[in-house]
């Protein structure tokens, strides 16, 4: 029998992952043959772990919280919205020997927002809450989406304004802190704090919700997030969980490995089921 491709999931914690569940819908309808596993790699074991991974012959590695920054740093090349984002969450190994890091967050969100959910973004005010990796990996995305303004919140103001510097060239953005935030409700937020993961929310004021404000958290699970319930019990038009954009995201890192792209709406139906 033919060796069966390696590929996993690398984070820290990582047992609530659904990305082998997901992969493993994608082989079956495409006819793929892969393993993939979950790997819980603390940050000081990461550039060892991953290492050995690709040296024992495995092909590939989506990578989460908290080592997006630390994968761009092993990769040996970086795709350009990997370089763009400087963070990287599928890694591949080239049949040259050559390791390379992609980033498919923002065009999993970017599709999420736009086919699933028929979002039209283009000259909306969208405040994104955090300013971490994750951040990092949506906003150039959004940004080719044509929001009319786009402002990255941070309990930390200074480490919002760097990341808005990095991407402004692309279109309007800017950065600020929390109590910062223009006090008005906003078209779409999103949540891009690791808050939920610990069942906690943004410190942010109320009065960015609206009657005709959506927001989305990057979190998911089979619950609103504690940032969810807030945003509806505040009034807000919609709330969803980042179930698409996990799927979505996750069904370009299949392409990019395997070189087919998957159906994402039936894998979806099932995870929402």
């Amino acid at each position: 029998m033919d060796d069966i491709d390696q590929y996993g999931v690398i984070g820290h914690p990582v047992a609530h992952s659904r990305s082998p569940f997901i992969h493993g819908l994608f082989a079956k309808q495409t006819g793929q043959r892969i393993a993939y596993r979950l790997y819980d790699v603390p940050p000081e074991e990461f550039v060892p772990r991953v290492t050995g991974f690709f040296e024992g012959g495995g092909r590939g590695l989506n990578v989460t919280v908290p080592h997006k920054q630390a994968a761009a740093s092993c990769a040996q090349v970086l795709t350009p919205r990997a370089t763009q984002a400087r963070a990287v969450n599928t890694l591949k190994m080239e049949a040259d020997g050559t390791l390379l890091g992609d980033n498919t967050d923002g065009v999993g969100l970017a599709r999420d927002l736009t086919r699933n959910l028929g979002i039209v973004v283009a000259g909306l005010k969208v405040l994104i809450l955090g300013a971490g990796g994750a951040t990092r990996g949506i906003v150039g995305p959004l940004l080719d989406l044509a929001p009319g303004a786009l402002t990255i919140a941070n309990r930390t103001a200074e480490r919002a304004r760097v990341v808005a510097a990095s991407f402004a060239d692309l279109g309007p953005v800017k950065g600020c802190g929390f109590h910062e935030i223009d006090a008005q409700p906003w078209d779409l937020v999103i949540n891009a704090t690791a808050a939920s993961l610990a069942g906690g929310r943004p410190d942010v004021t109320p009065a960015i919700i609206g009657a005709n404000t959506i927001c989305y958290d990057l979190a998911y699970g089979q619950a609103a997030t504690p940032f969810l319930s807030w945003a509806l019990a505040e009034g807000a038009a919609g709330a969803h969980l980042g179930w698409g954009m996990l799927v979505e995201q996750a069904a370009e890192s299949f392409h990019l490995w395997r070189g087919v792209r998957p159906e994402t709406r039936p894998v979806l139906e099932v995870l929402r089921g």
